[in-house]
């Protein structure tokens, strides 16, 4: 099957240019000037065609919590939202810790046959810190990296021994870094806002500690690690001190860190509630840096669905998570590009080539041979979010009426249109 598309700017992470793409079985064939051959054509004047964006930390629900979530519901959602590739956590029921629960959300992703979706084995057995999984079987059905997603592995040692199995594997451990004791049940960032309300805070300190410990362990064993969900200034400081010395560490965070902060808090809408919690204006422009100088290396969404009755309930009872992978790029788009802060090659490598390095998947670029995984959005395109409209069964957003620009147009994944909108 041959298919071109026509008249757009390609944008891959180190330039943009005009050209078309010519896609065969499933492959890009050629970019460049493309003469039409009688078959489909997706006229891309005025769009702006990227590698297909992927998102390495996602919470998919599937299986146990198909209430809030299910692959179907969850990759419906992915390609609105301009991704062909999503890496789902392992914190299900049963939790993703052993071979057959990664083949199962495998062959159930290959049944929706949407986007593409990696599996995210657990570090230790039932998320508990105590026993390391089944990291060779994992691997071997099909798990492109290892987390305890939810919470931090506490045991240092077994921490340790994580890494060095996971290394001996090809995988990366992807860190939820959260001292548990000192979250202490906190709901919010621990500072003024979390007085003025009444809702017990937790500190920064909480986050900091950990992503500190973590990097020791990748320093002391020449090991790689991954930061995940990066929100405060002084984990950004430690990362960056990190990287300058030669630490084999990448790090992520997500849009509500770099365009919210606790003042939200103050309208005790259970949608601002988030695990780590936003936090103040000096983190939001840290985070805004850490992303502008290469510190923090891509932008994920950790989308997080939950039901309404998760959500309609008193704040310290509302469970923690933002959904949002359909308004991602938009969100990035408007608060990072629009604003100058970065360039559009820059999102581009921040959502699309760096994810793809970081995991070793397929994809993050537009060139002859790799897989025809592309999305093609709509710059000029302004609208205003509206979560009742979304196919995720997630609506819990603090986004909702906002002003955002850039509009997913297609989402093309092996060369098949999964979105058209």
């Amino acid at each position: 099957m041959k298919l071109i598309i026509k008249g757009g700017t390609v944008v891959t992470a180190e330039k943009s240019f005009k050209a078309d793409v010519l896609i065969e079985d499933g492959k890009i064939a050629s970019v460049g000037k493309i003469a039409d051959s009688g078959c489909p054509v997706i006229d891309a004047k005025g769009l702006h065609v990227l590698p297909g964006l992927i998102d390495m930390h996602v919470h998919l629900r599937e299986p146990g919590f198909e209430g809030k979530e299910d692959i179907e519901s969850g990759s419906r959602a992915a390609v609105a939202g301009g991704f062909t590739q999503v890496c789902c956590m392992p914190n299900t029921n049963p939790v993703c810790d052993n071979a057959v629960v990664v083949s199962y959300i495998k062959n159930r992703a290959k049944q929706v046959n949407l986007c593409k979706v990696n599996p995210i084995g657990a570090i230790t057995k039932g998320e508990e810190g105590q026993t390391l999984a089944d990291i060779g079987k994992m691997k071997q059905a099909g798990a492109v990296a290892l987390s305890d997603d939810g919470k931090s592995v506490m045991n240092s040692q077994i921490m340790r021994l994580g890494m060095e199995y996971a290394s001996g594997f090809g995988l990366k451990c992807l860190c939820h870094c959260e001292d548990a004791a000192l979250v202490d049940g906190g709901v919010v960032n621990e500072g003024y806002n979390s007085t003025l309300t009444g809702l017990k805070g937790s500190l920064r300190a909480a986050e900091d500690i950990m992503v500190a410990r973590d990097i020791a362990l990748a320093e002391s064993l020449n090991l790689p690690v991954h930061i995940c969900h990066v929100s405060t200034y002084s984990a950004v400081e430690i990362i960056r001190s990190a990287k300058a010395r030669g630490v084999r560490v990448t790090a992520e965070t997500c849009p509500h860190y770099f365009t919210l902060t606790d003042d939200v808090i103050t309208s005790f809408d259970t949608n601002t509630k988030v695990n780590p919690p936003l936090r103040e204006e000096k983190d939001r422009k840290a985070v805004t840096e850490g992303l502008k100088d290469g510190t923090i290396d891509c932008i994920v969404t950790d989308h997080a669905p939950h039901s309404q009755k998760d959500k309609q309930v008193e704040y310290n009872l509302a469970a923690f998570g933002i959904s949002g992978i359909e308004i991602s790029f938009a969100l990035s788009y408007t608060q990072l590009v629009e604003r100058g802060e970065i360039s559009l090659n820059a999102l581009v490598k921040l959502m699309s080539a760096n994810p793809a390095c970081i995991l070793g998947l397929e994809g993050g670029a537009i060139a002859e041979g790799l897989p025809a995984d592309i999305t093609i959005v709509d710059l000029s395109a302004e609208y205003t979010v509206d979560a009742d409209k979304w196919y995720s069964k997630g609506k819990n957003t603090p986004f909702n009426g906002k002003r955002v620009k850039g509009k997913v147009k297609y989402t093309l994944v092996g060369g098949e249109i999964k979105y058209q909108g």
